[in-house]
């Protein structure tokens, strides 16, 4: 049976990231958006963080990342935006109403969005950026409001970034939409070498590209959807003689558009990771292929041989809504259900999972 879900409205905002962290160490959680924090656990009062820039339809704020920076056990967060060229972070201060004081991390280009993973396994995460008309940079926090930057490819990188180990040595690669880079053994000093044995055939890949092990095979396969146009597809891995790596295309929902932000989680429970994922709203403000399509989000089944779509909100335009650009999923009653917390620019909402 599919599951059941609540939507309830938080705020008629046009912010479309979203973080969900304790802001004010009262054991509860709370959602970061844009320019506002909402106080859980009934996100009804709201408090500033800081203004934030705007650009047309857009603000420049394509991430909320939620890390301990400034290193005084208050979480604060990290973004970065298409206009201003920046890596920055946000400081918590520790008193509701007051502003949230903008460092910035580093002059890095154009932000498609940005993630964070474990990149070296010492339990702390990295920052990386998608800045598509740059290198690939890694930020790793070096001290309280420190970070140091590791280029690891000097060519651009394109639209789409993942992470996870495609070469089977239980390492932290980097994965784009032509090609991905091989982690070394030690990731800060030693060359990433970039195998180009995988090409997505898009420039608009998704920002995750999920490295996931999806038909339980113990081999990565790939997950990219189309951030900018139709369709959202998984590569099967096959390894051959000699090393070398072939990829097969599946697709999982030709029909769809702007699927720029993916999860590969448990939201039903079972014990098995389900794709989480749907439509970013306006992604390129009526711009895109299908943008005025009916849309809405999903979860979709790993069935043994294929992909099964379940609907979470679908409709028409202003009826539904979609994901954004940097959506989350958290279990804001602590009763042992994710819930999907969603931005963009038909609002903010969360849709609470009431089970089967």
């Amino acid at each position: 049976m599919p599951l059941k879900w609540r939507k309830v409205f938080i705020a008629d905002e046009r912010y479309e990231s979203a973080g969900v962290f304790d802001v004010d160490g009262d054991g509860v959680l709370d959602i970061v958006s844009g320019a506002w924090w909402y106080k859980g656990p009934d996100f009804k009062q709201r408090f500033p963080v800081a203004p934030c820039r705007a650009e047309g339809e857009y603000y420049d704020d394509f991430s909320t990342i939620a890390m301990d920076i400034a290193g005084d056990g208050r979480l604060d967060f990290i973004t970065g935006g298409w206009w201003g060229n920046t890596l920055r972070w946000r400081q918590n201060p520790g008193k509701s109403g007051e502003q949230w004081k903008e460092h910035i991390i580093a002059e890095v280009g154009n932000v498609e969005t940005t993630r964070a993973w474990d990149i070296d396994g010492d339990g702390e995460l990295e920052i990386v950026p998608n800045t598509p008309g740059g290198p690939v940079r890694i930020f790793k926090k070096t001290g309280p409001g420190k970070f140091g930057c590791h280029q690891v490819y000097d060519k651009p990188q394109g639209h789409g970034l993942g992470c996870g180990d495609i070469a089977g040595n239980g390492r932290m690669d980097l994965v784009l939409a032509k090609g991905w880079l091989e982690c070394p053994a030690n990731p800060w000093k030693d060359k990433w070498v970039f195998h180009d044995d995988f090409d997505s055939g898009r420039w608009d890949a998704s920002v995750p590209i999920l490295v996931v092990d999806i038909n339980g095979d113990g081999v990565n396969e790939l997950i990219v959807g189309g951030a900018h146009n139709y369709g959202l597809d998984w590569w099967e891995q096959k390894r051959l003689a000699g090393g070398k790596r072939q990829w097969i295309k599946h697709p999982i929902d030709p029909f769809n558009a702007q699927y720029h932000d993916l999860m590969w989680l448990d939201i039903d429970g079972d014990g098995k990771p389900e794709l989480v994922t749907g439509k970013r709203h306006r992604a390129h403000c009526g711009n895109d292929p299908g943008e005025h399509d009916d849309y809405g989000f999903y979860y979709f089944k790993w069935t043994g041989e294929g992909f099964a779509k379940q609907v979470i909100d679908y409709g028409r335009i202003r009826d539904v809504t979609g994901l954004g650009i940097h959506f989350q999923v958290a279990d804001l009653r602590k009763i042992g259900r994710l819930d999907i917390i969603c931005p963009g620019k038909d609002g903010l909402y969360v849709f609470y999972n009431e089970g089967m």
